[in-house]
C-alpha cells in the first residue's frame, strides 16, 4: 500500500476545509453589498458552514464505516468542489447560504475520515508523525485563509475564493483514487436514521442557543438541545445499529482525551476574535497589520505540530506532551489578563507565541492517543468525536465571549474609545474563564490514564 498517497490526499483536503471558513471573513462586506445583506444575515455565511459540518459529522462517520472511508472521503471532496463551482454564481444570498450548507456536508465527510484513514494505514510507531503532518496542513489553511481571502477579494472579488478550492480538491481526489484499496472495507450494517435526526436536532438547538446567549429564548434552545442529546444517547444505547457507539465513553483514556480536546478549543478559539477587535481599535492597527501579527500563532502551530507528533510516537507515556501543551496554553492565555489600553506589542507577541507552542504540543499527540485508544473498527467514530469536540469547543468559546459582551457592553458593534475600558473588562472575564478551562483540561489530560496504543 502506498500510504503516502492517502496522507497527501488528506493533507490537501485538510488544507481546504479551514480555508472554507477563514478566507470568507474579509469578504463579508462585499457579499453584503452585492446581496443587500446586513451584518446579522452575514453571520450565516460562516455559521451555516460550521453548523452543517457538525450536524453531519457523526452520521457521515457511520456512513464511512458502512460504505468505506475512502469512498466517503472522495464523496466529500467532490461535494465541496461542486458547491464551490456553484457558489460564485449564486443568484441570491440564500442560495449562497445553501451552498455553504452543502460545503459543510462535504467537510464532515472529509474531517471524519481523514484521521481515521491515516490511523488505519499507518502503524502506531509512525501514526503521530503522520497525524502531525495532516494537522500542520490544517493550520497552514487557518493561517493562509485571511491573507488569501483578502488578496483575492481585492483583486478578483469574493467569487474567486471558491474557485481557488476547486483545483486543490481535484488534486486530492486524484491522489486518493490512485490508492487502489478501499480503507475499512464494507462492514455492512444499517444506518440509524432515527438517531441521525435526533442528533441533528440536538446539535442545532444546543449550538444555536449557545451562540445567542444571554437571550431568554437562547436558554430555552440550549436546554431543549441538551434534552434531545440525552434522548440521542438513550436511543443509541438501545439500538443494535447505532449511529455512534456511546459506550466508547466508558473508556477512561478515550473520554479524558475527548474532554481535553473540548477544553483546549473552548479555551483558545476566541483569542483571534478578541485580538482582531483589540488590535484594530485600541491597538490602532490596520486590518492588514493585525492580520500579519495574528499569523504568528498558526505559523508556530504549523511548524511545531509535525515535530511533536513524531516525538509522541517515541514516548512511552503519551500524556506528557498534551498535558504540557494545555498547561503552557494556560500560561499564554493568562497573559491576556494583563492587557489594557496601551499594551505593548511585545506582550501580544508573547501571548501568540506561547499559545501557539502549547497548541502544537497538544494537537497531534492528543489525537494520536484518541485514535489509539479504540479498536480498529471504531476509528471512524473516534475520528468523528475528535471533530465534534473541536467544533463544539469553538462554539462554546464564542458563546462565552458573546455572553460577556452582551452582559457588559451590549454589543461589540459599539466599540469606541468610550467603551474601551468595558471591552478590556470583557476580555479579562472571558479569558479568566478560559484559563480555568485550560487548567481543568490539563488535569483531565494528566489523570486520564496511560492507556495503550492500538496497532
Amino acid at each position: 500500500m502506498d500510504r503516502k498517497l492517502v496522507l497527501l490526499a488528506c493533507c490537501l483536503a485538510g488544507f481546504i476545509t479551514p480555508l472554507l471558513s477563514t478566507m470568507m471573513n474579509l469578504s463579508l462586506v462585499n457579499i453584503g453589498e452585492e446581496f443587500g445583506a446586513g451584518s446579522h444575515m452575514l453571520a450565516y455565511v460562516n455559521t451555516a458552514f460550521l453548523l452543517s459540518s457538525v450536524v453531519f459529522m457523526v452520521p457521515m462517520a457511520k456512513f464511512g464505516d458502512i460504505h468505506g472511508k475512502k469512498r466517503t472521503f472522495i464523496l466529500g471532496v467532490v461535494i465541496i468542489a461542486v458547491a464551490c463551482l456553484m457558489a460564485p454564481f449564486s443568484p441570491s444570498f440564500w442560495f449562497l447560504i445553501g451552498c455553504r450548507v452543502i460545503m459543510g456536508l462535504g467537510s464532515a465527510c472529509i474531517v471524519t475520515t481523514s484521521i481515521s484513514m491515516i490511523t488505519d494505514v499507518y502503524p502506531h510507531e509512525h501514526r503521530g508523525g503522520a497525524i502531525g503532518l495532516q494537522t500542520m496542513c490544517v493550520y497552514i489553511g487557518l493561517a493562509a485563509g485571511p491573507a488569501l481571502g483578502g488578496v483575492l477579494n481585492d483583486l478578483l472579488g469574493w467569487h474567486s475564493l471558491f474557485l481557488l478550492i476547486v483545483p486543490i480538491a481535484v488534486a486530492s481526489i486524484v491522489c486518493m483514487t490512485r490508492f487502489k484499496a478501499e480503507i475499512s472495507p464494507n462492514r455492512g450494517g444499517r444506518f440509524d436514521g432515527k438517531g441521525a435526526v435526533v442528533y441533528g436536532i440536538a446539535i442545532v438547538l444546543s449550538m444555536g442557543g449557545m451562540i445567542n446567549l444571554p437571550e431568554t429564548w437562547a436558554y430555552v434552545m440550549l436546554v431543549v438541545g441538551v434534552v434531545f442529546l440525552a434522548v440521542f444517547v438513550a436511543v443509541e444505547l438501545r439500538t443494535p445499529y447505532h449511529l455512534l457507539n456511546v459506550r466508547l465513553f466508558k473508556g477512561r483514556v478515550f473520554t479524558g482525551s475527548c474532554l481535553a480536546t473540548f477544553m483546549n478549543y473552548a479555551a483558545s478559539y476566541s483569542i483571534s476574535y478578541f485580538l482582531a477587535l483589540y488590535l484594530q481599535s485600541i491597538g490602532g492597527l490596520t486590518a492588514t497589520q493585525a492580520g500579519m501579527l495574528m499569523l504568528i500563532q498558526p505559523a508556530i502551530q504549523a511548524v511545531g505540530t509535525p515535530y511533536f507528533g513524531r516525538m509522541s510516537d517515541r514516548l512511552r507515556d503519551k500524556r506528557i506532551l498534551p498535558t504540557a501543551g494545555l498547561a503552557i496554553s494556560a500560561v499564554g492565555i493568562a497573559t491576556i489578563l494583563f492587557y489594557g489600553i496601551g499594551t505593548p506589542l511585545w506582550l501580544i507577541v508573547v501571548t501568540l507565541v506561547v499559545v501557539g507552542f502549547g497548541f502544537s504540543l497538544f494537537s497531534a499527540p492528543n489525537t494520536s492517543i484518541i485514535m489509539g485508544s479504540v479498536e480498529p473498527h471504531e476509528t471512524g467514530e473516534a475520528s468523528a468525536m475528535v471533530a465534534v469536540m473541536r467544533q463544539t469547543g469553538m462554539m462554546v468559546s464564542m458563546g462565552i465571549a458573546m455572553l460577556f459582551i452582551s452582559v457588559i457592553m451590549g454589543s461589540a458593534d459599539n466599540l469606541s474609545p468610550d467603551t474601551y475600558d468595558s471591552f478590556i473588562t470583557v476580555m479579562r472575564y472571558s479569558f479568566g474563564v478560559c484559563v480555568m478551562m485550560c487548567a481543568v483540561g490539563a488535569a483531565v489530560s494528566m489523570f486520564r490514564g496511560k492507556g495503550s496504543v492500538a496497532a
